[in-house]
């Protein structure tokens, strides 16, 4: 693993933006190709749409809030979606809705190069990071 993450913040990511990812995400085949959208100013908040399907999912940028959430990102998961450094990547967490709140899956975030729009899931090792925390207020 490299040192703690400073990836570019997700607001230099434009107002809707194509993102295309290089294998499916969990859950998501076959589906590739997805719109970024920004949800209200400032909130951190995206939705991720398949381009093909009605496919939906949210994602935040944790540093929106005070959440503390530094992973470090592996050179591997970096070259996958054609990136030199932390400073060409844009970090999100999986945001769910629940009857409790807002839970975010700090395990898995989404990393989308600014440039291009390439894009990957990746799942970290640190199990400081759980899969379903429950945001604070």
């Amino acid at each position: 693993m490299t040192a703690a993450a400073t990836p570019a913040p997700a607001a230099a990511v434009e107002t809707t933006s194509a993102v295309d990812f290089v294998s499916p995400m969990p859950g998501l085949a076959p589906h590739t190709a997805f719109t970024l959208a920004r949800i209200g100013e400032g909130s951190g908040l995206y939705a991720l749409r398949a381009a093909d399907a009605d496919v939906r999912l949210f994602l935040l940028d944790p540093r929106t809030g005070s959440y503390g959430y530094a992973p470090s990102i592996p050179a591997d998961a970096r070259a996958l979606i054609g990136a030199a450094d932390d400073a060409e990547v844009a970090l999100f967490v999986i945001a769910n809705p629940s009857s409790e709140g807002v839970r975010v899956n700090l395990k898995a975030p989404v990393l989308i190069h600014l440039d291009t729009g390439r894009a990957t899931q990746i799942i970290l090792d640190d199990p400081a990071y759980p899969v379903r925390a429950l945001l604070g207020p």
